[in-house]
């Protein structure tokens, strides 16, 4: 896959994924001016073989990440040889990812294209049916077990890795943790957006995520689950709550689900068996 980015068409100021802007900070009777740094929100649009799949407000950064990322976990492609070739395309607009599938992919693609848009972190906007919205996931390879000491190292060492949060602190992250403690983790304004660089980086670089595990800086929501199935994931771990669906959709994905993992706690809703 041949990756570029064109700025062809115009002279224009690349977008940063953050921004400082003033403020006045209101402190009982006292107001002081500051600046405050800001995540940058920009509309991103995801072309297909010249056909618009979605256009998603997210962080323009590991852009290439999110046009593979998202194709992976919406299932366009199963792998990195099913694209041909993406083109970040910058405008006063907004960003094109224009990617071009191989030539079975792009027949595939044309039968059962629809069009999405979608606010910051929707990810079920635009579907085509109810069905397709629970649809039934295949389920994940059984394989890791993982003590609980690398639950609550994984959700604290994500923290560590979140710079844009740091800045910003208005940003979600999603990370592949492995029990020797290293961390692959990306970021954006949108916790679907997040997951799917972070599948992207996982297709792009050829890394397996068994013996692994996701960890999510949100809410886990049914997409989440669906994302990490997609991956692969036999462990989700989340700092927040799920929905009840998110539970349901889990246990029929053989995804063990881990939630609020906070401090040293954290609660198993589904296959415990994979945590020591």
């Amino acid at each position: 896959m041949i990756s570029r980015v064109n700025n062809s068409m115009k002279p224009i100021a690349l977008a940063k994924p953050a921004v400082s802007y003033p403020c006045f900070v209101h402190g009982g009777v006292q107001v002081a001016s500051r600046s405050r740094v800001l995540p940058e929100e920009t509309p991103i649009a995801l072309v297909y073989d010249g056909s618009t799949e979605a256009v998603m407000m997210a962080t323009p950064t590991d852009l290439e990440d999110f046009a593979v990322g998202f194709a992976f976990t919406e299932g366009l492609i199963s792998e990195l040889g099913d694209m041909a070739d993406v083109v970040v395309a910058h405008s006063e607009s907004g960003i094109e990812l224009r990617m071009w599938l191989a030539r079975s992919r792009g027949a595939e693609y044309r039968q059962r294209r629809r069009r999405l848009a979608g606010p910051t972190g929707c990810g079920l906007c635009g579907i085509e049916s109810l069905a397709e919205a629970q649809r039934a996931l295949p389920p994940v390879r059984n394989g890791t077990t993982l003590c609980s000491r690398v639950i609550t190292e994984a959700a604290n060492r994500l923290i560590d890795f979140q710079d844009l949060h740091r800045q910003t602190h208005a940003t979600h992250a999603a990370g592949l943790y492995r029990p020797d403690g290293t961390i692959l983790v990306r970021e954006d304004v949108g916790r679907h957006n997040a997951l799917d660089k972070l599948a992207g980086s996982l297709v792009r670089a050829a890394i397996d995520p068994v013996g692994s595990l996701i960890v999510i800086s949100s809410r886990v929501s049914i997409e989440m689950v669906q994302k990490a199935a997609a991956i692969g994931a036999e462990v989700l771990v989340a700092v927040s709550a799920p929905t009840a669906l998110a539970v349901r959709t889990a246990e029929m994905a053989n995804i063990t689900l881990v939630a609020i993992a906070r401090g040293q706690s954290f609660e198993v809703f589904t296959h415990p068996q994979r945590i020591r």
